[in-house]
């Protein structure tokens, strides 16, 4: 399986060793990484995606960011907007895309504990290509 990466900027000292451990991940899964964009911030990454589904040579794309709190409420319309974006992407292509983002609502100190959460969803993305390349 070719698998690709979309990663937030923000934030980047929590996205990019989130990044690293999702790779690491992909590899012991055997799953091939053909790409990885970095975007500005978690709500830009709708555009890359799409871009990334267009391409025949990925199977599935797994975004990496980390929303974190902070004065107002944008962090939940940041993750509202995107995440409903990146599952209507999913559905349009026929692609797997697993959702490698946390938060809203979660401080700095929560975020790093969530590092390891990236392994999550490249294990989601190729067990649902496997589940689905049959259907």
């Amino acid at each position: 399986m070719n698998i690709a990466f979309v990663v937030s900027e923000f934030n980047f000292d929590v996205t990019m060793p989130m990044l690293e451990q999702a790779k690491q991940h992909a590899k012991f899964l055997g799953a091939n990484v053909v790409k990885e964009v970095q975007v500005p911030g978690v709500f830009d990454m709708p555009l890359a995606i799409k871009k990334l589904c267009e391409r025949k040579d990925v199977d599935g794309i797994v975004c990496i960011g980390a929303v974190i709190e902070g004065e107002t409420e944008h962090d939940d319309i940041v993750i509202s907007h995107a995440s409903r974006k990146i599952a209507d992407l999913s559905v349009e292509y026929s692609k797997p895309i697993g959702l490698g983002i946390t938060g809203p609502g979660m401080s700095r100190l929560q975020a790093e504990a969530r590092i390891n959460r990236a392994k999550s969803a490249v294990e989601a993305v190729v067990k649902l290509d496997k589940a689905v390349s049959d259907l």
